[in-house]
């Protein structure tokens, strides 16, 4: 199992520093991250930076382990969504990245149901993956977003898409955003991961504590969450990922930080920890 790093990891970093994608890629090699996944490419010509991307990349000798784009399949204009996730899927080729993850809604339109919408997104995911096929990039949605968030439901989209070039990137931190259990979720998800993101989060039940802290998030229970170093938290990352390993899972495990700590300190902290859990 490689160890990967996002881009969003570097994110306090490159806002202090005012750095971008192309001084980080040498960053994450130094700090020892076998691959790095992008977040989505801005600017004019997207497929021409990826390509410089890609070059710098194997420079240093870094590989590229996906590309993560956001999306709401459900909001404005459908068939411009569609459009612009085969753009991203031209992107994701560019860059030489195996798997292309995009997220597929956040809102439900007033009084549609999480299955509704489940059934409307539905012929848009395929539209979106036979695309990227075409340039030998695999699809996947991630349990993110709250409403596709829980493995039941993610696992329902996947099976109501029925392609096999559309799976799973699979979080194991991000269930908690809906207070589910992440071992039980991640022996349901399994079968359809294709890309692994680890995180960490202190998870707090708001009816134990009598004064609430700052810089939390709420669950979609009310309960509270903060990001924080990969072993440092309430996350079972070592319990998930033996699942995984003993599923035979040999792709990339990506770190993903979104804590309060210093950027950089936090990173070989979780690198350290992560290599001790995957070794």
């Amino acid at each position: 199992m490689k160890i990967g790093v996002s881009s969003y990891s570097f994110a306090k970093y490159m806002k202090q520093t005012g750095c971008g994608y192309f001084e980080i890629v040498p960053l994450a090699k130094e700090l020892g991250f076998d691959a790095i996944e992008f977040l989505e490419i801005s600017g004019d010509d997207p497929v021409a930076t990826a390509k410089q991307l890609k070059q710098r990349c194997t420079e240093v000798g870094l590989e590229i382990s996906a590309y993560t784009v956001g999306a709401n399949l459900l909001k404005g204009d459908r068939e411009e969504t569609v459009k612009h996730l085969m753009l991203c899927a031209d992107v994701a080729a560019a860059l030489g990245a195996p798997v292309m993850r995009h997220d597929i809604c956040s809102a439900l339109p007033e009084g549609m149901d999480w299955e509704e919408g489940m059934r409307e997104m539905v012929p848009m995911i395929r539209r979106i993956t036979a695309y990227a096929k075409e340039k030998g990039v695999r699809t996947c949605s991630e349990n993110h977003g709250r409403i596709y968030q829980d493995s039941v439901r993610v696992e329902r989209v996947i099976h109501e898409v029925n392609d096999e070039n559309y799976r799973w990137l699979v979080d194991v931190g991000n269930f908690l955003c809906v207070d589910e259990d992440p071992v039980d979720a991640v022996r349901r998800a399994l079968p359809y991961a294709i890309h692994v993101h680890v995180k960490d989060f202190l998870y707090r039940k708001v009816d134990e504590l009598a004064v609430l802290p700052e810089g939390f998030f709420k669950t979609r229970n009310g309960n509270l969450l903060r990001g924080t170093i990969l072993g440092h938290g309430d996350v079972p990352v070592v319990e998930c990922l033996k699942l995984f390993k003993e599923a035979g899972y040999d792709g990339v495990c990506s770190l993903e930080f979104e804590g309060a700590e210093e950027n950089l300190d936090a990173l070989r902290l979780s690198l350290a920890y992560l290599k001790r859990v995957v070794e």
